[in-house]
């Protein structure tokens, strides 16, 4: 049984310290690079590229944001033009459903081109075979605690 003495040293706090950090990076570099999106937008972005056509409701549960702040999200990338809404139909429901536009694939790949460049400068602090395996190892944990934690988005 893994037990800790405080909750500072368990296993949840150290995550949620970590991603904290990862956010606080994320946020410092987008500024740095002086970015026309946030690092919000980007994660947006990213899931819209992988799911076209996905929905306000889908998007929201895949970044972990409420409804209403991915609303705020997408209004800005639409006020944008980087993404085009429209009204199509699920479960014989009206849906709004959002794609990438032109000028939002290439803002997008702009930003990812450099930021893997600009993370690629920041010193090795774990091997490619640990990264790999924290991963998996995050991915396991994140889908056993998806069993447990009841999200209301």
């Amino acid at each position: 049984m893994y037990k800790t003495k405080h909750f500072t040293d368990s296993l949840f706090y150290q995550m949620e310290l970590t991603a904290k950090y990862c956010r606080s990076l994320g946020v410092q570099v987008f500024a740095k690079l002086n970015f026309p999106i946030t690092v919000d937008e980007y994660s947006a972005m990213d899931v819209i590229m992988l799911h076209d056509g996905i929905c306000q409701r889908e998007l929201a549960k895949l970044i972990l944001k409420d409804r209403a702040n991915t609303g705020r999200i997408l209004n800005t990338l639409e006020e944008k033009g980087y993404i085009e809404r429209f009204v199509d139909t699920k479960n014989k429901r009206l849906v709004r459903k959002m794609i990438i536009t032109d000028d939002g694939k290439k803002i997008f790949k702009k930003a990812s081109d450099i930021l893997k460049e600009h993370l690629s400068s920041i010193p090795k602090i774990l091997t490619d075979e640990e990264k790999e395996t924290l991963k998996n190892t995050m991915k396991k944990l994140r889908e056993g605690l998806k069993q447990e934690v009841e999200m209301k988005i």
